[in-house]
């Protein structure tokens, strides 16, 4: 596994595997501190169906942390704040702490086309038709095989490559959790019922078979979602077949459905892997964790994943960051994960048909018509309630920044470079020799209740306050020792 002399330097800096939008997202945070970047993606050719996906809060705020934001609102649509949690239907809680209260619907070929096209803008090299096969570990890298033999060299390798991760099964990392024991078909197709059956016979259906819905998506399309029957083969992909079988079941017809347009079935598997990192291998997205789409948590976990190591990777590879700031990734995101599992677990047993549970959904419901409750809720699901343990301080430290007012603009404008920023009100504070790592931006007239922040390179609050010394040691701490060249790695 880890011989110890390569056989030949490293011709990359990383490779990652697997260019969904957490490994796009990666690739592009790396090139943002001029990292070398090889995305192999197994596939040749995007994915040809249309399946919306949602972006969350705290994505939304990622994207707008790097110029991207207005890009991606041309492509999706604003959906209210509500109803995440279990499906259960509340309005949108007050005092939502975020700048982008909403979620934003996208079509997930066009979420990858765009964040494929920002990382290649960027410099990363994207093949496709590369699909890895084998690894090794020595002290200088990694050597990756791929399917027609070739072999290729990096100084570290990411498997963002999905549910099924080949780099994971490599590397001998234990993926526990619970196996899959339900499956849901989920489509996008033409129907010939008429849209009063439909309303008539889908709503009492629902209420005792979940997950279940048939509803337009507009032209002549509706997007269906029912338990599956019989599955034999998880890994075969399913058929219109399947579908009506599955309709059949629960509602004594197919209502005729015809012309998929596209056709997917997940389970309910919920695994999460031991650990994050493996010497110079690390993993990120759906090969870190997998669960139930209850939610729409996981290509959000996923991007914030990415964000999160990207500038750590980069800073271990430049060779300016402390010695257990790469570690930092596992520290921080594992526990997350956790929590996700967790949230989405709940939220699977509240969607039982069961007494017991639907008992306890009643009652949740009533909870919710709280504020603070309804609002604790979403803010989990939307990921915008996390804190990193950075020790003992205010409640700010170690959560991210909202979208605050500066004299000029706005905060998240001055992060889309994926620097560390020091926003100063005290106009009075210096990055000294830091200043090639983190900005300085002096503004008493910020929109922040401190005096001065200190923000990583993924917008969470690293230190609070007004002395220099203090502020250094802060510096240090994350970003490393201070330099005698002043620039931009």
């Amino acid at each position: 596994m880890r011989p110890q002399a390569p056989t030949e330097p490293p011709e990359h800096d990383v490779i990652i595997a697997g260019c969904g939008p957490t490994g796009a997202t990666l690739a592009a945070e790396l090139r943002l501190h001029d990292v070398r970047v090889l995305v192999l993606e197994k596939e040749t050719q995007p994915k040809s169906f249309i399946r919306i996906v949602g972006l969350h809060m705290r994505s939304l705020e990622l994207m707008a942390m790097r110029g991207l934001l207005d890009r991606l609102l041309q492509h999706g649509r604003k959906r209210p704040a509500a109803g995440f949690f279990a499906a259960i239907d509340k309005p949108v809680p007050q005092g939502l702490d975020s700048t982008h209260p909403y979620l934003l619907g996208i079509p997930q070929p066009v979420i990858e086309r765009l964040l494929q096209e920002h990382a290649t803008q960027l410099g990363a090299q994207i093949r496709h038709g590369h699909t890895v096969t084998g690894l090794q570990q020595d002290d200088e890298g990694v050597t990756v095989e791929l399917a027609d033999g070739r072999h290729l060299r990096s100084r570290y390798l990411i498997g963002c490559d999905g549910a099924r991760s080949t780099v994971r099964k490599l590397l001998g990392i234990a993926f526990p959790g619970e196996p899959s024991r339900n499956d849901t078909l989920m489509g996008e197709m033409e129907v010939t019922a008429p849209q009063a059956e439909i309303n008539a016979k889908v709503p009492p259906i629902g209420q005792s078979h979940h997950p279940f819905w048939i509803r337009p998506t507009g032209e002549g399309k509706h997007s269906i979602l029912v338990p599956a029957t019989h599955v034999t083969d998880r890994a075969e992909p399913p058929t219109l077949d399947d579908f009506k079988q599955a309709l059949h079941t629960i509602a004594g017809t197919d209502f005729g459905i015809h012309s998929p347009r596209w056709l997917s079935r997940f389970g309910d598997a919920t695994r999460l892997a031991e650990r994050y990192r493996l010497d110079r291998a690390l993993l990120a997205g759906d090969a870190a964790h997998i669960h139930p789409p209850i939610g729409g948590q996981g290509l959000n976990l996923g991007i914030q994943d990415a964000i999160n190591l990207g500038w750590k990777l980069a800073a271990h590879l430049h060779g300016w960051a402390p010695p257990t700031l790469l570690d930092t990734y596992h520290t921080e995101r594992h526990p997350v994960a956790a929590n996700v599992l967790d949230n989405t677990r709940a939220q699977k047993e509240l969607l039982s048909t069961e007494p017991g549970p639907q008992a306890v959904r009643r009652l949740l419901t009533e909870l919710m018509a709280i504020n603070e409750v309804n609002r604790h809720l979403i803010e989990k699901i939307a990921a915008i309630d996390i804190r990193y343990d950075f020790g003992d301080g205010p409640d700010l430290l170690g959560r991210r920044l909202r979208d605050i007012d500066l004299n000029q603009g706005h905060l998240y404008d001055r992060l889309h470079h994926g620097r560390g920023l020091l926003l100063d009100r005290t106009a009075r504070l210096t990055t000294g020799g830091w200043s090639d790592r983190v900005d300085h931006l002096a503004d008493p007239a910020a929109d922040l209740d401190a005096p001065a922040v200190l923000l990583r390179p993924d917008g969470h609050v690293a230190w609070i306050g007004d002395d220099q010394q203090d502020l250094d040691g802060q510096l240090s701490r994350w970003f490393g020792e201070p330099s005698s060249v002043v620039g931009r790695f």
